[in-house]
């Protein structure tokens, strides 16, 4: 009896366990709700690479204490014996030790280490413009991508309900007596429809969790973590004109501010070349000490100079030159391929919200009032079947269009505050960490 009690507590134990575990992960897998603004908050605290960028800015650091460091003096020791002998009788005068110490410092030309760090310190530069890109444009991809998943999951939403109506009529109609040809046809046709409609919320449930997965791997989260996006509203600001997003272009763009970080960086680089011609000088103390019939010792300075009689690093400077030329045509087609992603993107994002200004305030809920509508109608029987199926394609075909127009905005909107840095939305209130009801 006892054992039995024993066995049943064990039992009812596991089992609190495995439920209490059990409610962990489902909890840990509750969907949560994000603004746009709040997942790009979070991947850009999240993603792993951020770590590539921080670790090349002390790379570059590290480079910049190197130029400026001075090389370290060098220790030269020389030890051997010494004979003396009579020259004219050639009989021996005697034996006994030589040896010499110096200490030789190297010092550059004055200016090449000057130079040097220059070129150093815009390394540094092109690193944090490198992480400063890299972190806009992660930001924009993530928005993006949760917008992505915001319209794919409205999408699947809109073609569930409206396939949903057409499975429900057709269950009424089956169990209905077929009286005549019109009501089998209007039965295929509301099959055929629910097929139709049922295929494309598949597609869009499959899009959105392709969004998700992408956006998971952003934030560091695990694939399975679902992520519900709101951005129902969204607004738009009014577009600047082309000039003046040209103008911020020209500033802020991190890709031309780093073409012409390496265009000033070559610009010392040759320089620095010009300057290699110029040789470094070599001073430093000696002592020297001879024993044999008699004990000499030497102590000085010692200098040395390198004649530049055959190198006067003329290919360096050549190549030096031809890597301006290269950085002046790559800045030139850089400043060309912004302008016109600029005036794309702003073509784009006027062309959107010109169409989005034709839309009345209340267009999405008439679409679903009307689609509703039409459904109690068309059961009472006061709609033919072509109008209501003509009615609800409408209505989902409306609330694509409706959904595609605001996504292709705000896909403008990112890539133009990517180029520019201006922000042409404002920024809405972040939601984490809530379960999405």
């Amino acid at each position: 009896m006892n054992a039995f009690r024993l066995t049943h507590f064990h039992a009812g134990l596991a089992a609190s366990l495995l439920l209490s575990w059990g409610h962990m992960v489902a909890a840990d897998r509750a969907a949560k709700t994000f603004t746009p603004d709040a997942i790009a908050s979070e991947v850009l605290a999240k993603n792993p690479e951020v770590a590539f960028y921080e670790a090349e800015i002390a790379a570059a650091k590290g480079e910049r204490r190197s130029a400026g460091t001075y090389a370290n003096p060098e220790l030269n020791t020389e030890i051997g014996g010494k004979t003396a002998r009579d020259r004219a009788s050639g009989g021996l005068l005697g034996e006994g030790m030589a040896w010499s110490v110096s200490v030789q410092q190297t010092f550059e030309w004055p200016g090449r280490m000057a130079l040097r760090k220059a070129i150093a310190n815009k390394q540094i530069t092109l690193a944090e413009l490198g992480q400063e890109k890299f972190k806009t444009a992660l930001a924009a991809q993530a928005r993006m991508l949760a917008l992505k998943l915001f319209v794919a999951q409205e999408k699947a939403r809109v073609a569930t309900e409206v396939a949903d109506r057409f499975h429900a009529l057709l269950e009424v109609l089956v169990q209905r007596e077929t009286a005549g040809v019109t009501p089998l046809l209007e039965q295929r046709i509301l099959e055929a429809n629910s097929v139709t409609l049922q295929r494309r919320a598949s597609e869009s449930r499959l899009s959105a969790k392709a969004a998700m997965y992408e956006l998971n791997q952003l934030r560091g989260e695990a694939f399975a973590n679902d992520v519900v996006i709101t951005a129902d509203k969204l607004h738009f600001n009014d577009a600047p004109s082309v000039a003046a997003l040209l103008a911020q272009a020209r500033d802020n763009n991190f890709e031309l501010r780093m073409r012409q970080v390496e265009l000033q960086q070559q610009g010392f680089k040759v320089s620095l070349e010009e300057m290699e011609k110029n040789p470094s000088i070599t001073v430093g103390p000696f002592v020297r000490q001879e024993r044999a019939d008699i004990k000499e010792t030497v102590a000085g300075i010692s200098l040395s100079v390198p004649l530049p009689l055959w190198n006067r690093n003329k290919g360096g400077v050549e190549t030096a030159q031809a890597r301006v030329r290269q950085a002046e045509t790559t800045m030139l087609l850089s400043q060309r391929s912004i302008e016109r992603q600029v005036r794309e993107q702003a073509e784009t994002y006027q062309s959107k919200l010109e169409e989005m200004s034709r839309w009345r305030p209340d267009a999405a809920q008439s679409l679903h009032d009307a689609a509703e509508l039409g459904d109690r109608h068309y059961r009472l029987g006061a709609l033919p079947i072509a109008t209501y199926t003509e009615l609800q394609r409408q209505y989902l075909d409306a609330m694509e269009a409706l959904l595609d127009t605001r996504s292709e905005a705000y896909i403008a909107a990112q890539e133009l505050e990517v180029l520019t840095g201006a922000r042409l939305y404002p920024t809405a209130a972040a939601t984490t960490g809530k379960a999405a009801k």
